[in-house]
């Protein structure tokens, strides 16, 4: 494996491992034979196939030296908050749930702050390589930095919505960096649209290698109507999903349940070659029971468990259960291989029903009922269920009912991944709705701060420009 070593700033702390992180035989880019052990960064971008190997350790599926959230922490964190799961295995993990976090919290501490930036300093330094490279073609140039943009872009989408402001790197200059305050929630998310606006530019709607494990001109249009969907801008968030939708790449409808996830999935817009050293996805290993007669980790709660209505396919497909004692656990299903060894199941990061959510939402708010509901009932199609009941013939509750809808089928197909319910029940909770009415009956402990998880005691004692969190 090459290393590169390089000054990295207080907040991104240790060694990046940059290449040959494919064991499967999957492979993502091919990797040159025999690397050098370590090199500079000039010679990691000398040419096309030497900058592909720091490129490949962008993406590498290693548990935080490569794709930042490979190691399944931020889904099972925020689905203890958005009680889908419920846990005992640790009092740090039981602090989402009970909304008792601390600075000083495993998670927060161990992978869910330092992960993305970690890796988002890889991403920096590939940006860096081959931005004005005279050893690069420029359309090679123009496809590697719009790849890197949509990969930063999904890191701070991520980190923007968990931590709330955080400190904007977009350098891998040490004397830049080195202490830097929290940017504002509205500066995070201008960089995220800056790049993905700047990648739509520069990517096609070819995926650049075999997959869709890296990320094409749909990606990050896909990536680009979230976005927008979460900051309110309606016309922009259904103009990218639609024309995501309308992109004849994707389909949902000949997409079966327990096919979603596997390699090659018709469904997919992106994701990546699940291939951990014990179990081939972390979901997997995070969710399944380890072995028969064991108990899950992270069991289902009884509030996601009676969100499926009668016939729900999901629930017989993505919700498991298993006898312990005389108890009955059920578990989140969606990855179903515990087998380091079988390949079949990739990560998924973004996926076609997704987007057919966001155009519904973004649709409503726009006064398209029509539109809002087909998308609707093309997921609960899918699902075995009959077209949704909302009623949106009076202009009084048209919106409320559509929303309703929307927000219910995105509980149900989109549970424990990528902490959508969490950032959904953020998202709904306003002062004129209490968190009672989004969250389950059993959830106790949640204020507004709870919305937000601390920012790590260790980086705020590294950088004194670091402002913690309000109620911590």
């Amino acid at each position: 494996m090459k290393k590169i070593f390089y000054n990295i700033n207080k907040i991104i702390i240790g060694l990046l491992l940059v290449s040959g992180l494919f064991a499967s035989c999957k492979k993502l880019i091919e990797i040159p034979a025999n690397p050098t052990s370590q090199v500079t960064q000039q010679e990691e971008f000398a040419d096309s196939a030497s900058t592909m190997s720091a490129v490949a350790g962008v993406y590498a599926y290693n548990g935080g030296n490569g794709f930042g959230y490979s190691d399944g922490d931020m889904t099972i964190c925020s689905a203890l908050s958005a009680d889908e799961v419920t846990t005992s295995i640790s009092s740090d993990a039981q602090q989402f749930y009970s909304y008792t976090l601390t600075p000083l919290n495993s998670y927060v501490t161990g992978n869910l702050w330092p992960f993305p930036y970690q890796s988002m300093f890889q991403v920096n330094s590939v940006l860096s390589g081959v931005a004005n490279n005279s050893a690069l073609s420029a359309s090679f140039q123009k496809q590697i930095t719009g790849e890197m943009e949509v990969v930063r872009a999904l890191y701070y989408f991520n980190l923007v919505n968990i931590f709330g402001g955080v400190p904007l790197v977009t350098t891998t200059n040490y004397a830049a960096t080195a202490v830097l305050p929290r940017a504002t929630t509205t500066a995070i998310y201008a960089q995220i649209k800056v790049d993905l606006t700047d990648a739509e530019k520069k990517l096609t709607a070819t995926y650049p290698s075999p997959g869709r494990f890296r990320p094409n001109l749909y990606t990050a249009m896909a990536l680009l109507a979230k976005v927008d969907l979460y900051q309110g801008n309606w016309q922009s968030a259904y103009n990218e999903a639609n024309t995501v939708i309308n992109s004849g790449l994707y389909n949902v409808a000949n997409v079966p349940l327990n096919g979603v996830f596997l390699n090659g999935s018709n469904e997919a817009i992106w994701q990546l070659p699940a291939n951990g050293q014990f179990s081939v996805n972390s979901d997997a290993a995070h969710f399944l029971p380890q072995y028969s007669g064991a108990t899950p980790n992270y069991p289902v709660t009884p509030f996601l468990l009676n969100a499926f209505e009668a016939g729900d396919q999901r629930l017989q497909n993505w919700i498991g259960s298993t006898s312990v004692g005389n108890q009955t656990f059920s578990y989140s299903n969606k990855y179903k291989n515990l087998d380091a060894t079988v390949t079949t199941e990739d990560q998924m990061i973004l996926r076609l029903a997704e987007v057919y959510l966001i155009r519904a939402e973004a649709a409503a708010h726009l006064n398209n009922f029509t539109q809002a509901l087909a998308d609707i009932n093309t997921i609960r199609t899918r699902a075995g269920l009959p077209n949704t009941t909302a009623d949106v013939t009076s202009p009084t509750t048209a919106l409320n009912n559509a929303l309703t809808a929307v927000m219910h089928e995105r509980q149900t197909e989109l549970f424990c991944e990528w902490g959508n319910r969490w950032f959904d029940l953020k998202r709904n909770v306003t002062p004129a709705t209490s968190a009672a009415t989004v969250l389950g009956a059993e959830k106790t402990g949640y204020t507004a701060n709870a919305a937000l998880y601390p920012i790590p005691q260790t980086q705020i004692q590294l950088d004194n420009l670091l402002i913690q969190n309000p109620g911590y």
